[in-house]
């Protein structure tokens, strides 16, 4: 697919997207939600992409849903087959994001405000540029957040901060957001992409298989009621990736004192009990 508002590309197993209309302050509309989606199912299926880093190309990371339809741009009715920024595309984006078995880094390299900054919350780890500001503004715009927030932002910060952001649609600064634990690290603007990147390379230099499985993990079993579901999938996993390639070869690698060389694909090498939150399989 060729992309008109996101480019692509990937380098030593990292994959790089680009929000990529600066001119609108890369602003979110239909063709974007529609490219992003897509994006990510390549990534998806590409075992020679190990992580995937998002960012935005000029001096904005992303100034949220495209506000060209003035008045109308929220009237999802009017949209009856389209994915709109706010609402449906929102949906889109965090689910694809939330369900690739790949994970996914922000590089804010500025602002971000809206769906801008929702977007985020579904990836893994967020780096951020010092001179940022961000913002949960939909109650300024008479609307509620989106993509999942009201889910995914109480994991990732405290519900005080959560509710204080998102209540009051105000504008917060990276170093608020460093404060809060919502962002990794705080870098200079031109920093970000880079350092986004070497956390990127790290990940992809581990196993493939071990990544998403317990990307799988920290995502969907640490929210269950007790640690039970958790112990059975790990034993699980345990038993069966100790006789794997990838095993042997990280034990042997450490004792070489040498970068281990893994070998294993998602598409294909996933233990057992991966997908057990799929309708109509239980853990083991």
């Amino acid at each position: 697919m060729t992309y008109q508002t996101i480019t692509y590309d990937v380098h030593d197993r990292v994959a790089t997207i680009t929000l990529n209309r600066p001119e609108h302050m890369n602003s979110i509309g239909v063709d974007m939600i529609h490219e992003l989606v897509d994006v990510i199912a390549t990534i998806d299926g590409d075992d020679d992409v190990r992580c995937a880093v998002v960012t935005g190309a000029g001096r904005v990371f992303c100034a949220g849903a495209d506000l060209s339809k003035r008045e109308d741009t929220f009237a999802v009715a009017q949209y009856e087959s389209e994915f709109v920024a706010t609402r449906d595309g929102a949906r889109a984006v965090a689910l694809a994001l939330y369900n690739s078995p790949k994970p996914f880094i922000a590089a804010i390299n500025g602002s971000a405000v809206g769906f801008g900054l929702t977007m985020t919350l579904p990836m893994d780890i967020r780096v951020c540029a010092d001179s940022a500001k961000l913002g949960f503004v939909f109650s300024r715009r008479g609307m509620i957040i989106d993509a999942a927030a009201c889910w995914f932002l109480p994991r990732i910060v405290s519900m005080s901060w959560a509710a204080d952001w998102t209540y009051s649609g105000r504008m917060f600064s990276a170093e608020e957001a460093h404060r809060a634990g919502l962002v990794r690290e705080r870098q200079p603007a031109d920093s970000v992409l880079p350092t986004a990147l070497s956390i990127a390379a790290e990940i992809a230099a581990a196993s493939p298989v071990s990544v998403s499985f317990t990307k799988a993990l920290l995502w969907r079993a640490s929210t269950a009621e007790t640690p039970l579901l958790a112990l059975d999938l790990d034993s699980a996993a345990l038993r069966e990736l100790g006789t794997r390639p990838d095993c042997a070869e990280g034990v042997q690698a450490f004792l070489d004192r040498r970068p281990p060389r893994f070998t294993s694909k998602v598409s294909v090498d996933m233990p057992a009990p991966y997908g057990w939150w799929e309708q109509g399989r239980s853990a083991p």
